[in-house]
């Protein structure tokens, strides 16, 4: 290839490149507000959408929320304790493969698919037909049974496990965070409903990692979630650069300009 060639090759790239970048730099730069020297609002920033306060409600409002909606499995570890009564106190039981957990009095218990309220209130009523007012709680130890999909232009794409509360973010940054070909600014989250029903969320997961976005944005996952991760403009252009006959097309450029 000669030098006339190489330069045809290099101006195709560029165009090719400012075709897939151009749009979208020129939506944002139509989308800005012009504002005049003299604008207060040019020099004071926007006020913050809520205070350190609020957004500590809402993380305990995450874990609450977690923690009473979570639906026992197999591999989760629960505490069962009978106030007064040691000898059906149970301080570890780990869920079964198929689902149950050990009680001395009880027996094998089916607790699969059960919220720690739930399985704490069949308890006392089972554990009433033995005992005189039973006083029965019952803790999740160790959550291992929930589990998200993170799939897409991460860096290690697959399974996570979900021990503990998850916002979309850490679920990303327990994939190893974004790939080079990873688009920040539009993840997919698909949620599927207890009735069947399929939910789809978009997340600017771009703005939670500048500090724009309210600690809502950041929203909680629930076990079954998947995120997905798509490609960005880099993923493009390496996708047009791939194509067959490409190398072709260049050729054809340089030639033209002989």
């Amino acid at each position: 290839m000669n030098s006339t060639e190489r330069l045809g090759m290099a101006a195709a790239l560029i165009i090719l490149a400012c075709a897939l970048y151009g749009q979208q730099g020129f939506a944002q730069t139509s989308s800005a507000t012009t504002q005049k020297p003299g604008d207060p609002k040019a020099n004071n920033p926007a006020p913050a959408a809520s205070d350190t306060s609020d957004d500590n409600e809402i993380f305990r409002d995450i874990y609450q929320e977690f923690y009473d909606g979570y639906r026992l499995g197999p591999a989760d570890e629960i505490a069962i304790r009978v106030i007064g009564q040691p000898d059906y106190t149970v301080e570890r039981a780990k869920v079964s493969p198929t689902g149950s957990v050990y009680h001395p009095l009880l027996g094998d218990l089916e607790v699969a698919g059960l919220t720690v309220r739930r399985l704490n209130d069949r308890l006392t009523k089972d554990l009433s037909e033995y005992l005189i007012n039973p006083r029965v709680t019952v803790s999740l130890i160790e959550a291992n049974s929930a589990k998200i999909g993170v799939l897409g232009d991460v860096v290690h794409p697959g399974i996570v496990v979900m021990n503990r509360p998850m916002t979309i973010l850490e679920a990303i940054v327990a994939s190893g965070g974004f790939a080079n070909t990873g688009s920040k600014s539009g993840v997919t989250v698909l949620r599927q409903t207890r009735d069947g029903r399929a939910q789809t969320f978009t997340v600017n997961v771009k703005r939670i990692l500048e500090g724009k976005a309210r600690a809502e944005e950041n929203i909680a996952l629930r076990g079954g979630d998947t995120v997905i991760v798509h490609g960005n403009a880099r993923k493009k252009l390496d996708s047009v650069l791939s194509l067959a006959g490409f190398g072709s097309f260049l050729s054809f450029i340089s030639i033209g300009r002989r």
